[in-house]
């Protein structure tokens, strides 16, 4: 018996992360308005009637993708493991820009934008969380005199999102190993 609800166990948390995984793909290849609960079925090779049992709802499905993909993001901002050495932040970022995945934030971020739209609350706590992630990052004594540590961390936020936007828009136009380069140069010496 035990072993069955085990099984059971395991399998419903494999669906729930092929319905995830499936929805995260077509959220930012089609946006989370033209994506139909029949596309994240389909995709993910499961009934479509798992997803209100696992989720309740396309919004809960949605907060599922946001944490799921904010927590990858913010996997970057813990601090390394005792006797190693902490990864850069900014080759993370960049490295993070790079990721067929992190093409969901650019897709959801334009759906955010309307007013009304039932996006733009989770965007707003997905721009919470990046920032508070930045703001951990950036050490005491950093900043010039003068410069506000949350309009510092707002900037590098909205710096990120946009090199984002700009690259995904027209990749061709947009070098983001010069954009990398020069974001180190002009960030303060530590």
């Amino acid at each position: 018996m035990v072993g069955m609800a085990t099984r059971r166990i395991e399998q419903t948390q494999e669906s729930r992360r092929l319905l995830v995984d499936a929805a995260a793909e077509l959220f930012a290849e089609k946006g989370y308005r033209q994506t139909s609960f029949v596309d994240i079925a389909d995709r993910a090779g499961i009934s479509r009637g798992s997803i209100p049992w696992h989720f309740g709802n396309k919004l809960g499905l949605l907060d599922a993708v946001v944490d799921d993909q904010l927590q990858a993001v913010l996997a970057g901002f813990a601090p390394p493991a005792p006797g190693q050495r902490a990864a850069d932040p900014l080759d993370q970022v960049m490295d993070f820009i790079r990721r067929p995945a992190a093409r969901l934030f650019i897709t959801l971020l334009a759906e955010a934008v309307e007013v009304g739209s039932p996006v733009r609350e989770h965007y707003a706590r997905l721009h919470t969380a990046l920032r508070q992630g930045v703001r951990t990052r950036i050490p005491a004594g950093a900043l010039p005199a003068g410069a506000d540590l949350e309009a510092v961390t707002v900037l590098l936020v909205g710096a990120v999102i946009g090199v984002h936007a700009q690259w995904r828009v027209a990749p061709e136009s947009v070098d983001l190993d010069a954009v990398h380069t020069a974001i180190r140069a002009l960030l303060p010496k530590t």
